[in-house]
């Protein structure tokens, strides 16, 4: 087995950590809302932290399994590029999408009732946030891509040789 295979879970947990350490900075620190589609793509990275653990876990007793984790969890972050290329999808006007904070179940609740600060959630069609014309949810979609094929990549190494 190659060396890199037993570790490529923490690798993936502590990279999906990352982004949800870096989305939860933007909002809490930066004031940015998120919008529905940006929740769904944190859902794919909890998922992806969620799989890395139990990757490590199950390599402690069955080192054999590798490879299969490897693929697991590339398939995890090829859904959370799907969602991020989606939502710059919708970001750029290319798909028409009613998102979900427009929807007529939540517009007929007061939100505002709840508490002292008005609860605004934003569009998902709305760029809130942009560096060198990709929004969050580009850089999303690339790092999960890039990600996924290392991920394969690591799948498929091939065997060392004592």
């Amino acid at each position: 087995m190659h060396r890199f295979l037993p570790t490529w879970p923490l690798l993936t947990f502590l990279l999906s950590g990352a982004m949800l350490a870096a989305a939860h900075a933007f909002q809490r620190f930066g004031g940015l809302q998120p919008c529905p589609l940006c929740l769904d793509q944190r859902n794919w990275h909890w998922g992806v932290v969620g799989l890395s653990l139990l990757m490590l876990l199950a390599l402690r007793f069955r080192p054999g399994f590798a490879r299969w984790a490897a693929g697991l969890i590339g398939l995890v972050l090829l859904g959370s590029a799907g969602q991020g290329l989606f939502h710059v999808a919708v970001e750029q006007h290319w798909v028409i999408y009613q998102c979900a904070a427009g929807g007529a179940n939540v517009g007929a609740l007061d939100f505002n009732a709840l508490g002292d600060k008005p609860i605004d959630i934003p569009a998902c069609d709305e760029i809130a946030w942009s560096m060198f014309g990709i929004s969050m949810a580009g850089y999303n979609f690339l790092v999960s891509l890039a990600a996924a094929l290392a991920s394969f990549a690591v799948s498929l190494l091939p065997e060392r040789r004592s």
